[in-house]
């Protein structure tokens, strides 16, 4: 058999080893902790719902009314 060293170096004798699967292992133990952190962080996000937003409209509507009807015969006189 001769020395590791004098192989020829081709796909067949050439692997990633140990090395290349433990920095594979990091990035993927990474991966999974920052997909969890961007959970609990999207999850304290306080969206308003479609509901509020249409309330919110309407209640700025009924203002926008009142105070032109309130204008409107002091604007006249």
């Amino acid at each position: 058999m001769p020395p590791l060293y004098a192989m020829p170096l081709n796909d067949d004798t050439v692997t990633p080893g140990v090395l290349g699967f433990m920095v594979f292992l990091a990035l993927l133990a990474a991966t999974v902790f920052l997909i969890r952190s961007m959970t609990k962080q999207m999850k304290k996000i306080q969206a308003p719902r479609e509901e509020d937003l249409k309330q919110q409209e309407w209640e700025r509507e009924q203002e926008a009314e009142s105070a032109a009807r309130a204008k409107g015969p002091a604007g006249d006189a």
